[in-house]
C-alpha cells in the first residue's frame, strides 16, 4: 500500500494548525487552567490550541485519503500583506495607538483582495469598523490599549482620551 500526498493543499494546511497549536500550548503551558466555572488565564488558550490541533491532525488524514489542488506559488501578495498587516499591528499599537495600527491593519489585509478596490464605501467601512473596536474593547470592556500612542499624544485633543 502506497502513503502519499494526493492533497498537498490540506497536507500543509494541517502542517500549520499543529505548529500553531503545539506553539501556542507551549507558551500557555505556565499559565494556570483553572476550572469551567471559573476560567484562568490559560484555560482559553489551551483550548483554542487543542482545537488548532486536532484540526491539524484531520486536515493531514484528509490529505492522504482524497486529491485535491495543487499550491500556487503565484499566492504570496495576499500571504505578505496580511502577514504584514498583523506584524505592523503589532509594531504600530503602542508608538501609534489603535486607530493608526487597526486602520493599516484593514488597509493591507484588504489589499490582498484581487477584487478590492479604495472607493467611498470601503473607506466607510474602515472607519466604522475602527469606531466599533476602540468603542467596544477600549472604552466598553476596558482592554489596555491607547486609542492613540504616544509618538501622536501631542497633536490629539485632551478630551478624545487615549
Amino acid at each position: 500500500m502506497k502513503i502519499g500526498i494526493d492533497n498537498p493543499k490540506d497536507f500543509w494546511l494541517g502542517a500549520v494548525y499543529l505548529l500553531a497549536g503545539a506553539a501556542a500550548l507551549y507558551l500557555g503551558a505556565d499559565y494556570p487552567l483553572g476550572r469551567p466555572g471559573r476560567m484562568g488565564p490559560g484555560y482559553f488558550p489551551t483550548v483554542i490550541a487543542s482545537v488548532l490541533i486536532l484540526f491539524g491532525i484531520v486536515s493531514i488524514i484528509r490529505s492522504l485519503v482524497t486529491t485535491g489542488a495543487t499550491i500556487r506559488i503565484g499566492a504570496m501578495k495576499p500571504l505578505l500583506l496580511i502577514t504584514g498587516g498583523l506584524v505592523a499591528f503589532g509594531l504600530l499599537l503602542d508608538p501609534l495607538g489603535l486607530v493608526v495600527a487597526m486602520t493599516l491593519l484593514i488597509l493591507m489585509s484588504a489589499a490582498a483582495s484581487e477584487h478590492f478596490r479604495f472607493q467611498w464605501r470601503a473607506a466607510a467601512g474602515v472607519v466604522a469598523l475602527v469606531a466599533f473596536c476602540a468603542v467596544v474593547f477600549v472604552k466598553a470592556l476596558g482592554v489596555p490599549m491607547p486609542l492613540t500612542g504616544a509618538w501622536l499624544a501631542p497633536f490629539v485633543p485632551p478630551w478624545l482620551g487615549g
